[in-house]
């Protein structure tokens, strides 16, 4: 906001008094302090949050006579809010809100900058009428900017220009210094990290190249281009990850790193030939946007306290199961931060080294120059180390080698690719670990996977009769029966506000559908189930049961599956019935 005239000021202060925002003893006492330091009298009622940012704008739009609004929770179209570049929004601090009667409503912070809605209105070549809202206010909406794909279009209509070139004389090739596919890539790259995308798609059809990014575990198409685009979008990825950009017929893997807005994001590169070209497929790491707390991942109840029962012990091994993308690693690294200390040593071998951790020894995993996990295990455990994590068991070498460092003194966590928690016992014994070996080493294993969760924004409705059926065949015994016994019951499940057991209805919770809420979710939650491998545990696993036989027994003791626990969550309106049966139909 412009600097205020004194005249001005008083006007705000009192209307702020009249309308009874403001004590006017207070700002007395304030108003003598302000004008003896020489300083606005707002600015220091600001400063001592007697009054806030909003308030004072909407005042002063009232004392100006400009119309108001408050832009908190206010989502705008991308199509209207891209006809304002977004660095020249953030430059002037206006966003545009729609458009009326020929006119493009924009909201500014100082509207009396003449100036600026000169440039705004001759920059869009069209009139505009002025709104005026507070600093914060813009900068929620300057967050909302997705991407300006103005780069990608540039990159197409010159790629296009180059091939219409090449066809019209072949011996002739048009090279063009300053290529604007390095733009269109950083702007996918861009799009992807502000969405808090796990990976970008870029796929060849037969007359056309695919742009897909995964949000929230679901892929999404964000924009269809010409194939022209292909071959040089595809060969910038393949210099930037230092691979063979005239290798067309193998898979090439590689990474790199980019700076995003201020944020370095890893990125792991995959490149596979496929009928109409070659698929490149981006992981993107970025592990500012990652929590690694274990109890905002959603971990709860009986499942937390096994795991941090599991963790406090000097050795054995903590396993984690689930499919690609189930969030493993992420576990492991919020476990590793439980326990990272001054006094022991935590070596880590990993491919790739997803985040980095000070305070712990990180190994990457160089299968090239022949350091694969098997033979890095043998390494670091001549690092004394105390706590070791192996980024994933594959074969039976590297499995015997772990189970052997947990025989000798050493806490160790890793992951499997098996379907539950359960699962993960007759695995180790199919890679040929001895039952009694096993049985002796584990501390505990975790199954999980990962649903989207339910935006801020939602409504609540009845469940229908199939979904309360549903419900109750599946966590009917675990819910409250009686009204007295809920608070006990959601403290010992972890699940506040659980409702009592009904066979009518029970209140569920959806989200808002949006363009930044997608089917009304943002953001993941994981879904977990724990096996404590004691006594009961070891000699099933030493009489080589089955998954379901070792999962029935652990029911029995009280464990809260990964199905049971994603319909408490239901319940608590966390996720939806519709997410638990997306990634947990499956499960028992």
């Amino acid at each position: 906001m412009a600097l205020l005239t004194r005249e001005a000021e008083e006007k705000i202060v009192s209307l702020l008094i009249s309308e009874g925002l403001a004590d006017a003893n207070l700002v007395t006492n304030i108003k003598t302090q302000a004008e003896a330091a020489g300083k606005q009298v707002l600015a220091e009622l600001q400063a001592q949050n007697l009054i806030t940012e909003d308030m004072v704008a909407r005042a002063t739009a009232a004392i100006i006579g400009v119309p108001y609004v408050e832009l908190k929770n206010i989502t705008i179209d991308q199509d209207i809010l891209s006809k304002i570049p977004r660095d020249a929004s953030a430059r002037v601090h206006a966003v545009a809100l729609g458009e009326k009667d020929g006119l493009l409503n924009v909201a500014m912070v100082d509207v009396t900058n003449v100036q600026a809605t000169d440039y705004l209105s001759n920059l869009i070549n069209q009139p505009i009428r002025v709104w005026m809202s507070s600093d914060r206010g813009i900068r929620e909406v300057l967050d909302q900017y997705h991407g300006d794909f103005s780069g990608v279009k540039e990159a197409v209509e010159e790629t296009n220009a180059e091939v219409a070139a090449e066809q019209a004389n072949p011996n002739v090739k048009t090279i063009v210094q300053d290529s604007p596919i390095s733009k269109a890539l950083t702007t996918i790259l861009s799009y992807a990290a502000k969405t808090k995308a796990s990976d970008i798609h870029i796929e060849p059809l037969e007359n056309s190249l695919i742009i897909r990014c995964r949000i929230d575990g679901v892929l999404r198409k964000i924009m269809e281009l010409p194939k022209a685009v292909a071959p040089a979008l595809v060969s910038r990825v393949k210099i930037l990850a230092s691979l063979k950009i005239d290798e067309h017929r193998i898979p090439q893997d590689g990474q790199f790193t980019v700076l995003v807005d201020g944020q370095e994001i890893d990125l792991r590169i995959a490149i596979a030939p496929v009928t109409w070209g070659e698929q490149v497929v981006i992981r993107l790491l970025d592990k500012t946007g990652v929590s690694m707390e274990i109890e905002k991942m959603g971990m709860t109840g009986r499942a937390l306290r096994d795991v941090l029962e599991g963790i406090k012990k000097p050795n054995g091994m903590i396993l984690t199961s689930g499919p690609t993308g189930s969030g493993k690693s992420t576990t492991l690294y919020a476990l590793i931060q439980k326990i990272k200390s001054e006094e022991i040593n935590i070596v880590t071998l990993e491919d790739p080294v997803e985040y980095k951790m000070d305070g712990i020894n990180q190994t990457q995993v160089n299968i090239d120059a022949g350091l694969t996990f098997a033979s890095g295990l043998r390494s670091i455990l001549r690092q004394d180390p105390d706590v070791v994590m192996v980024g994933e068991i594959r074969d039976s070498e590297t499995a015997g080698l772990a189970v052997q460092a947990a025989l000798t003194g050493h806490l160790v966590f890793s992951t499997l690719h098996t379907n539950s928690a359960a699962g993960i016992l007759p695995r180790l014994l199919d890679m040929g670990i001895e039952p009694f070996l096993l049985a002796s080493t584990l501390n505990v294993v975790i199954g999980q996977r990962l649903v989207r969760r339910i935006t801020e924004k939602r409504e609540l409705y009845k469940s229908s009769e199939l979904e309360t059926k549903g419900i109750n065949a599946i966590v009917g015994n675990l819910l409250p029966q009686d009204k007295e016994s809920i608070a006990k019951v959601s403290e010992d499940l972890g699940y506040p506000g659980l409702p009592v057991k009904n066979e009518d209805h029970y209140m569920l919770a959806r989200g808002v559908n949006s363009k930044e809420t997608p089917g009304g979710y943002k953001g993941r939650a994981g879904l977990y189930e724990t096996i404590v491998v004691d006594d009961d545990i070891q000699k099933m696993v030493i009489s080589h049961s089955t998954a379901n036989e070792i999962m029935r027994l652990a029911k029995e003791k009280g464990t809260v599956t990964m199905r049971q626990d994603g319909i408490l969550k239901v319940l608590s309106g966390i996720t939806s019935i519709e997410e638990v049966n997306r990634v947990a139909s499956d499960l028992s």
